[in-house]
């Protein structure tokens, strides 16, 4: 048996989903190397600080969303993994996250949204003991409006809602009857402007949301993707 499962038997069964929705456009250049070098290292950070916890992830899953702009190009606006197992996918997500270019884009506004709607739509774990359901949106610009771009293009996927106020009713609130998340286990983790929607309505208005301001062109800071992590495992 494993040292580190036997260190941890008789305690509770964590299980972790994690969507990173990464920007790709070509404004993201400049820090689109540090945002993938945390990406990677991220399922690392997360094992170290639980584990002086005293607490163990049984498992652990990353899926990884690169968005573009659909009002630029539809067939790069989206590239996608399903939810990859770690550590004994890591190969496949390493691939797929240092495979990510910066480039396209067009006008400001990206495809965020979009990305977003297809994080809160994925099929996240409903066994174990514990659940944490966290989805990181890494961008440094403000997203398009539901339902105003791109939505005719044969790429454009059918499931994405038309409106902001849709895909809140789809994040979900306290009773909420449409929620497609579970209440107790989700959290989104903004790393985006401080503009609209990510700072209002999303951050003002979602519950367990956390807004860090970012701008274009300035890199992650490292004690922000701590902070991240920190906040994953406390809330275990």
């Amino acid at each position: 048996m494993n040292a580190n499962i036997e260190q941890y038997q008789g305690n509770l069964q964590y299980a972790v989903d994690i969507v990173l929705c990464i920007d790709a456009t070509a404004s993201m250049f400049p820090v689109l190397d540090t945002v993938k070098s945390s990406s990677l290292g991220f399922h690392s950070k997360l094992d170290d600080v639980m584990a002086k916890k005293g607490k163990a992830i049984s498992q652990l899953r990353l899926k990884v969303i690169a968005f573009r702009d659909f009002g630029d190009d539809a067939d790069s606006a989206i590239q996608q993994t399903p939810f990859l197992h770690l550590p004994s996918q890591e190969v496949d997500f390493e691939r797929f996250v240092s495979g990510i270019d910066a480039s396209g884009g067009g006008d400001i506004p990206e495809s965020g949204l979009e990305a977003l709607a297809l994080a809160v739509n994925s099929p996240w774990e409903t066994g174990l003991d514990r659940r944490r359901h966290v989805i990181v949106m890494f961008t440094d610009a403000p997203a398009h409006p539901l339902g105003t771009v791109g939505t005719s293009a044969q790429s454009y996927p059918a499931s994405i809602p038309r409106s902001i106020d849709d895909l809140f009713e789809q994040w979900g609130y306290a009773r909420s009857q449409s929620a497609v998340m579970e209440q107790s286990a989700k959290r989104l983790v903004l790393f985006a402007p401080d503009e609209a929607p990510w700072s209002e309505p999303i951050a003002e208005e979602w519950d367990l949301t956390l807004h860090f301001a970012s701008k274009a062109g300035d890199g992650l800071e490292e004690f922000e993707m701590d902070e991240i992590i920190e906040t994953i495992a406390n809330s275990l």
